[in-house]
């Protein structure tokens, strides 16, 4: 068997894993037009039930705050919920487990798929380098409105009820999107947090958002079934960070005196705009299941893993071609490369026609 030490069992908190591959939260914009699970998402989630564990995609907490295209998943009405209990039930149907991953696009969003709502973020700082999705075509990202600290109670309780519902929709657990320069991300790095007061300046005040949050998820699940995913250096959606080895070192001490199953760090930078080592002071300081991700080889992940840095790996990109990618490392067989092209399209070419390998 290769990459043997992939292969043994591992809790992350009350989630026990028969292998640590995880499955990263992958968005694939094949939910319909009110962010309902389609049936292609169950039959998707169900084909990698293999994973040890499955991250889901981006799914959005509060109604108004799209960000691709208007097709991602949400977790925010009856029908989504009952969406997401036909993926639930079909990857549990196969032996696996999923979490739900809580998330808000912030400045990401754009009017257009929103109903003319213009985007909200921590400070009124738009994305400069890109543009975005719309039913109109690709437009430059909008300059968003600066939330006022009375709003953001309303936001972590978008989260709590996202966190209940996913509960609802048989989720094993859920993962607060702290990464990527989304919202709860906005919040901790500098060049998107300007403001003064209780949510902005040091690091303490900028991480604040993400642990009340954290805390309504824990509330709802218990700490050993919330997870946090964190990119500390990733410089996606025009994001950067004066010193991120001290954000990772001050969140990562906050979610280890919070005790919950596991840290996703992802280690480094899209575009290379940002380096440094955010995984050693994130293994210092969060003593519990630390997922590691981010350009990892089988290869080493296994050394990750057998070297006690990391509980499990996240595979993303891998994952949307290789529906059988832990049969596919178990056996040494090469994986696949996916297709670009179909990646945020709305059909099942691309998405769930990848076949499963031949194994001897």
């Amino acid at each position: 068997m290769a990459h043997e030490p992939l292969f043994t069992p591992v809790s992350l908190g009350a989630l026990a894993l028969p292998n640590r591959i995880v499955m990263a939260p992958l968005t694939r914009c094949r939910a319909d037009a009110n962010h309902v699970p389609t049936g292609l998402m169950v039959e998707y989630y169900a084909q990698r039930a293999g994973a040890g564990l499955i991250i889901a995609e981006a799914t959005m907490v509060i109604e108004g705050h799209s960000a691709f295209g208007g097709r991602e998943p949400g977790l925010y009405s009856a029908a989504q919920v009952a969406g997401w209990k036909k993926v639930t039930d079909a990857v549990h149907a196969q032996g696996g487990r999923i979490v739900a991953q809580l998330w808000h696009g912030g400045r990401a969003c754009h009017s257009l798929l929103n109903h003319g709502a213009q985007p909200v973020a921590p400070s009124p700082l738009r994305i400069e380098n890109d543009e975005t999705h719309t039913p109109q075509g690709k437009k430059p990202y909008e300059t968003p409105r600066e939330l006022r600290d009375d709003e953001l109670p309303g936001i972590v309780a978008g989260f709590g009820r996202a966190a209940a519902n996913a509960r609802a929709a048989g989720f094993d657990g859920v993962e607060v999107h702290g990464a990527n320069g989304y919202l709860l991300d906005q919040f901790l790095r500098d060049s998107s947090n300007r403001r003064t007061g209780p949510y902005g300046g040091p690091v303490a005040h900028r991480a604040r958002l993400l642990l009340e949050v954290v805390d309504a998820a824990v509330a709802v699940w218990g700490a050993s079934r919330v997870g946090v995913r964190l990119s500390p250096l990733n410089s996606y959606n025009f994001m950067q960070d004066s010193d991120p080895v001290a954000l990772t070192r001050h969140v990562a001490t906050e979610l280890n005196q919070r005790s919950i199953a596991f840290l996703d760090l992802m280690r480094g930078d899209f575009f290379g705009a940002q380096k440094g080592d955010v995984v050693t002071p994130a293994r210092e300081a969060f003593k519990g299941a630390l997922l590691l991700g981010m350009g990892y080889t089988p290869a080493e992940a296994e050394q990750a893993v057998a070297g006690g840095t990391a509980a499990a790996v996240v595979f993303g990109h891998h994952f949307v071609s290789n529906p059988d990618l832990p049969d596919r490392v178990r056996a040494g067989i090469a994986l696949v490369e996916p297709d670009g092209t179909t990646l945020y399209s709305n059909g099942a070419h691309g998405y769930t026609d990848y076949p499963r390998a031949t194994l001897g």
